[in-house]
């Protein structure tokens, strides 16, 4: 994967409107950013190619699937060891009702962020899928009242400045006879 030092203004400009809004068409992308439409395709081709660009999803609204409650499980393990860690990592991952999975430092080994119906189904998941464990010596769930998530992780430049603009500001434009040029 490329580092920062391999994307320049463009590449940036391309990655927080997609982060923005992924379903954007290449036509209004390449508007966006002021690019032809060739030269945008062929530079998301490339961040896609190069591991930049990771997925692209649709994010649902949890109670119209049945979600109702949200928690985040922090798990401590027994022990520190290489193998027990990719054996629980592993295991929650697997687990349909879990939606993120972080390896922490600190008092705990893992926070582990689920989406269940109900108290029910957070108490049955932790007894179930947790607390049966080998590695697992302890639970502390947390629930979570809100959940809002932003649209996109920071964009460093080379120079390391956070390359993203207000939520207010207008795109970059360049004129269409700059934008053809460039892509020649």
């Amino acid at each position: 994967m490329e580092g920062t030092s391999n994307l320049d203004a463009i590449d940036l400009a391309i990655l927080e409107a997609l982060q923005k809004n992924a379903r954007l068409s290449n036509k209004e992308l390449a508007a966006e950013v002021g690019l032809a439409q060739s030269s945008c395709l062929a530079r998301v081709t490339r961040l896609r190619e190069t591991g930049v660009l990771k997925s692209f999803h649709a994010e649902v609204d949890p109670r119209a699937v049945g979600i109702g409650l949200q928690a985040m499980i922090a798990v401590r393990l027994r022990q520190h060891s290489r193998e027990m860690v990719e054996e629980f990592r592993h295991h929650a991952l697997s687990l349909p009702q879990v939606l993120a999975v972080y390896h922490v430092a600190g008092a705990n080994d893992f926070l582990v962020h689920v989406a269940v119906r109900d108290a029910d189904h957070l108490r049955d998941l932790g007894m179930d899928s947790f607390t049966t464990r080998p590695e697992v010596a302890h639970l502390e769930t947390s629930l979570i009242f809100e959940y809002v998530r932003s649209p996109g992780i920071p964009l460093y430049g080379p120079q390391g400045a956070v390359q993203r603009t207000a939520p207010s500001a207008e795109p970059v434009r360049r004129s269409r006879k700059r934008s053809r040029a460039a892509a020649r």
